[in-house]
């Protein structure tokens, strides 16, 4: 009984960190970002080059999200897929990672191949914005 709790136990902890700083393909110069006060000299001095991303619906969004995110909810990514470049790299977040990652594969399909799924707003311990 106790190796099945255990073993339980380490599954749990092995899935909830599957989709934290997943890149793509050609996502590798993003991995830097995955440290929280990486993410933060970003946001205090962006790069044009790299977007941040909150996939979170938009009343959510409005309500706190890190600083310089550009709001792109996962429902209406494929419908607004001329607002975000193929050329910038994509840093996405949403609320625990799960949506992130779904929207990185969408955009993969698309042919997005410069992308990271930063997880979720959880991890940002620092000042959120406010809309």
């Amino acid at each position: 009984m106790i190796k099945k709790f255990v073993a339980l136990i380490f599954l749990i902890i092995l899935l909830s960190g599957c989709y934290e700083g997943y890149l793509s393909k050609d996502g590798g110069d993003l991995a830097q970002y995955l440290e929280p006060s990486k993410l933060k000299e970003l946001t205090d001095a962006p790069d044009e080059n790299i977007w941040i991303i909150d996939v979170r619906p938009t009343a959510v969004y409005e309500k706190s999200h890190i600083p310089t995110a550009k709001s792109f909810p996962s429902s209406e990514v494929l419908k607004r897929l001329n607002e975000l470049p193929k050329d910038k790299s994509l840093i996405v977040y949403c609320e625990t990672g799960g949506r992130a990652q779904a929207v990185i594969k969408m955009l993969e399909k698309e042919g997005y191949t410069k992308m990271m799924n930063w997880g979720g707003n959880t991890r940002w311990p620092y000042e959120f914005e406010k809309q």
